[in-house]
């Protein structure tokens, strides 16, 4: 690639970013856009980002560490500039010919024009071919299947059958209405996403990052190993601001992981702590993962509410991670150490202010729109109060493209699952999939809910959270809410494991990028990222069957349904880890097992038992 070639991409991008950056202030801040200008345009910016390079995966072999491979990929990709400059022209392009002609369309609506079709069944091409470059061929095949089976309905056999659905009337539900393409996927990505996407990157710039893995040392740092619980605070704070667990390990993990490896923690443990609290920052508020922003659009219920019911379970997922932290540190023989941060703390803490703002503004009823905006606003403001969290000129160009990339991959992915959503609603096979689910759990609750977490896994190893959350909403949750779940516990569950899928093998993509910064092996990495974060496949059978986990009942319900979650999620991690006050027996992990399980369902009957046993084992001298 020649040079003005290179310098031409560049400043492309800049340009992009830097557009992108004011549209969506402009549209949450002074006057809002109407969703079929808001939503092609939001498409039209991050599609011409990702045909740029920008936020798309590299296939560089994380395992192999090839930078011969790499350097060959690249040079493939280079030499299909063309081709990329292309598909970025296009896709404005008819982002651009549906916001123009938005009025138009809908007068029309039901006797689209030739040009119309045109259109939209480029654009679904050019949204498969941005999906498949940003978050790999998992997701292209699943929005495949469902097309296939518009075509196909007549011929299908059994409760899969249906009309069928020609061309036109397929394009007419993804791209001529806000049914498909431009559902509440993609709408959330361009109200409010990126908008927390742009403000984790002008506080990451300022210093925020160094700030919270400062505070999260002086809190966690001292302590049986300290750098590793110092890591999964630091992931849990950096979590609710990226919502991505593979950007939070490769933020995060660039720090934590060689602190831990220094601190005699083994490089696949290492990494496995970073991908599992990584992991769970998607579960943490007050801003969560953009699957929890779909998740308060789609079912209607307010984000503040969501958020509020989000916080024990969090909770028990990092009470978990740092217990297994701690008794994983026992079974190594690592002591406590001194904090060694050198790390700055009073000239940053300003930066804390603008997350303060989101917060009270979300509890004061503010749209996530509008708290983004004053929180991105206020990011800024406290940036450049100092000199020394002062961004200069260059930085700025940084943060912006680094809100790009971050939300590429989030875009492409909302974008493509409005084709599954569309189907789904065009087809009725989300009443269909919810019948089958209860005819093969036999209406049994709890079978019922291990088959939707098996299907939430199996998605989302390889699709990112957000469309393994919406797919799954479409065609599980009716299911569970018929079963007599209350409809955000539905969901809640949903979320909870599509998030929990990032760390699930054989497919973990946060632990393939731990283990690639920290030197170990894939696979081990991730099996043990899995052990680590196992109250993580535990926690949503518990709010589930124990409502008050998710903030509904009585103040002494919640707090007995809390303790004894925490007493059971803590068993649960010193069965995985095999180290309590001392090493365990096998039968001893066996019990703290069973009392962890017998703790998820709520009532003396089992809980008493559950206590009595942790005692027994926790109280067992050698």
């Amino acid at each position: 690639m020649s040079l003005g070639t290179i310098r031409a991409r560049t400043l492309a991008v800049a340009l992009v970013s830097g557009a992108a950056a004011l549209f969506h202030l402009y549209a949450a801040g002074v006057a809002p856009f109407t969703a079929l200008i808001q939503r092609p345009v939001h498409l039209a910016l991050m599609a011409a980002l990702g045909f740029l390079g920008v936020g798309v995966q590299r296939r560089r072999s994380v395992e192999a560490g090839d930078d011969s491979q790499e350097e060959v990929e690249s040079n493939d990709r280079l030499s299909l500039t063309w081709l990329n400059w292309a598909l970025a022209v296009l896709t404005v392009a008819v982002c651009a010919y549906l916001a123009s002609q938005n009025q138009e369309l809908v007068s029309r609506s039901g006797n689209p024009t030739r040009l119309d079709l045109v259109a939209g069944g480029i654009l679904v091409v050019l949204v498969l071919e941005l999906a498949r470059r940003a978050t790999g061929w998992g997701l292209v095949t699943v929005c495949l299947l469902a097309l296939i089976y518009a075509f196909s309905g007549p011929y299908l056999p059994g409760f899969l059958a249906h009309r069928g659905y020609g061309a036109t009337r397929l394009v007419e539900q993804l791209f001529l209405s806000t049914e498909g393409i431009w559902g509440v996927p993609l709408g959330v990505s361009a109200d409010f996403v990126y908008l927390f996407v742009l403000f984790g990157a002008v506080l990451d710039v300022a210093g925020g990052g160094a700030l919270l893995i400062a505070l999260a040392n002086k809190v966690a740092g001292r302590t049986r190993g300290g750098p590793a619980k110092t890591a999964a605070v630091a992931s849990a704070l950096m979590g609710s601001l990226s919502g991505s667990a593979v950007a939070n390990v490769v933020t995060t993990g660039t720090f934590t992981i060689p602190l831990m490896k220094r601190a005699g923690f083994k490089p696949y443990f290492a990494g496995a702590i970073e991908a599992a609290a990584s992991t769970g920052g998607q579960l943490m508020p007050p801003v969560m993962g953009a699957g929890a922003f779909v998740l308060a659009t789609w079912t209607n219920i307010p984000y503040l509410e969501v958020a509020s019911a989000a916080v024990i379970p969090a909770v028990l997922y990092y009470a978990a991670l740092i217990a297994a932290i701690h008794f994983g540190a026992g079974r190594m023989g690592i002591e406590p150490a001194g904090s060694d941060s050198s790390e700055p703390i009073l000239d940053r803490l300003h930066l804390l202010l603008p997350l303060i703002a989101i917060v009270v503004l979300l509890a004061m009823g503010r749209s996530p729109m509008r708290a983004a905006f004053w929180g991105v606003t206020s990011a800024f403001v406290m940036a450049y109060l100092r000199p020394t969290t002062r961004p200069s000129l260059l930085e700025l160009r940084t943060v912006v493209e680094r809100a790009g990339r971050g939300a590429v991959q989030v875009a492409a992915a909302c974008a493509a699952a409005g084709i599954v959503v569309g189907v789904a609603s065009l087809t009725g096979i989300g009443l269909r999939m919810s019948e089958l689910i209860i005819t093969i759990s036999g209406g049994n609750l709890f079978a019922a809910l291990t088959l939707t977490a098996l299907g939430a896994i199996v998605l989302g190893m390889g699709l990112p959270t957000t469309a393994a959350y919406i797919v799954l909403a479409a065609l599980g949750a009716p299911a569970l809410v018929q079963l007599g779940v209350p409809l955000l516990a539905a969901h809640m569950f949903i979320f909870y494991y599509g998030c929990i899928s990032n760390v699930t093998p054989p497919v973990s993509l946060a632990a393939f990028a731990a283990a690639g910064i920290a030197g170990s092996p894939p696979m081990r990495t991730a099996t043990t990222a899995a052990v680590l974060a196992g109250a993580g496949f535990l926690v949503p059978f518990m709010f589930v069957y124990g409502p008050p986990l998710l903030l509904v009942g009585t103040v002494p319900e919640i707090s007995l349904a809390f303790v004894t979650a925490v007493v059971g999620v803590i068993a649960l991690a010193a069965a995985g880890m095999g180290f309590a006050r001392h090493p365990l027996m096998w039968w001893e992990r066996l019990l703290l097992a069973a009392a962890a399980v017998a703790l998820v369902f709520p009532g003396l009957l089992t809980d008493g038992p559950g206590l009595v046993v942790v005692g027994l084992v926790f109280s067992r001298s050698r």
